[in-house]
């Protein structure tokens, strides 16, 4: 742990793509819907199309390859195919799709969308991080490992394949992962964990917190791991974190003890020591100032809701 902390914090948020449908159009079409996950995708396979949605001036052009990530909007349109009458298309939502197998790349807008399933620590991580419309281009450096992996997704989609359903989980997965390391290398990032993840110069400090997250790791050492002055670092990382380095640590304890105590069965007392406070109640304190109740209650409440 802590080598890759991308890797890490995937992990940790449980960031889970989820198909929802996909459409193979000729000539002019438009597709209109509402949103209702918080993180949409839509991915282009082949084609050209133009997208708006709420928030978010102007029209994305999206060109083969391009994937496109809508954060808490409310609705969107997408337009394909050229002038003239647009005829309305409702993706199809049954995979593996028979309509897409007999797609033609060279003639058809061929266009798959879904959603993330993320729980409170990818509220709190990844939405935060992402603006309201990230557009991610194929023809960027990495364009054409993102569109590898976006074409062997389509593939599973539109064949007949036993095992299809779990390969279509697996390349989601991957197809995510690829958007969030071309979108690190394309966009200016907001403050925050994504941009401190890709900073260089920050990520041997970060290194260091992540892999030993109980040591009570103070400035001076964090400033010696990364080459810098306290001073320098100090002001480096709250410009790129958007927080100090050790409220970050603190924080990221807190995530790792949400995770614990939803997926595990750890006393407290020991979570406590695993992550660095010198008692229950030291840590019960400032799970309670973070979370908002105490870890008990927080292990019970998110235990009831898994169960329903």
């Amino acid at each position: 742990m802590g080598g890759d902390q991308l890797s890490e914090v995937f992990d940790l948020v449980e960031v889970r793509g989820l198909l929802s449908g996909g459409f193979a159009a000729r000539g002019p079409w438009v597709s209109r819907g509402t949103i209702a996950a918080p993180l949409k995708f839509f991915a282009l396979v082949s084609g050209r199309a133009r997208l708006t949605t709420d928030g978010v001036a102007g029209t994305t052009e999206l060109e083969a390859g391009d994937v496109a990530v809508l954060t808490n909007r409310s609705w969107l349109c997408l337009e394909g195919g050229g002038d003239g009458p647009r005829r309305e298309i409702s993706p199809e939502d049954d995979f593996p799709s028979t309509g897409l197998a007999g797609a033609d790349f060279g003639t058809d807008d061929v266009l798959i969308g879904g959603h993330v399933d993320l729980n409170p620590a990818g509220d709190a991580l990844l939405l935060q991080a992402l603006p309201p419309l990230a557009h991610v281009r194929a023809s960027a450096t990495s364009g054409t490992t993102l569109r590898g992996t976006l074409h062997r997704l389509f593939d599973e989609i539109a064949a007949d394949r036993i095992g299809s359903e779990f390969a279509i989980r697996q390349h989601c997965q991957l197809l995510l992962l690829e958007v969030l390391r071309a979108y690190v290398g394309q966009a200016d990032l907001p403050p925050g964990w994504l941009r401190l993840l890709a900073d260089d110069r920050l990520r041997p400090a970060l290194r260091l917190m992540h892999t030993n997250p109980a040591r009570q790791w103070g400035l001076e050492e964090l400033a010696s791991a990364a080459a810098m002055s306290r001073t320098s670092l100090a002001e480096r990382f709250r410009a790129v974190a958007g927080t100090p380095p050790l409220t970050y640590l603190h924080r990221w304890r807190m995530q790792l003890a949400r995770r614990a105590l939803r997926d595990g069965d750890v006393r407290v007392g020991d979570l406590a020591a695993e992550l660095g406070y010198s008692s229950d109640s030291a840590f019960s304190t400032a799970f309670k100032r973070e979370a908002g109740e105490s870890p008990l209650r927080y292990r019970a409440r998110v235990r009831d809701g898994l169960a329903e």
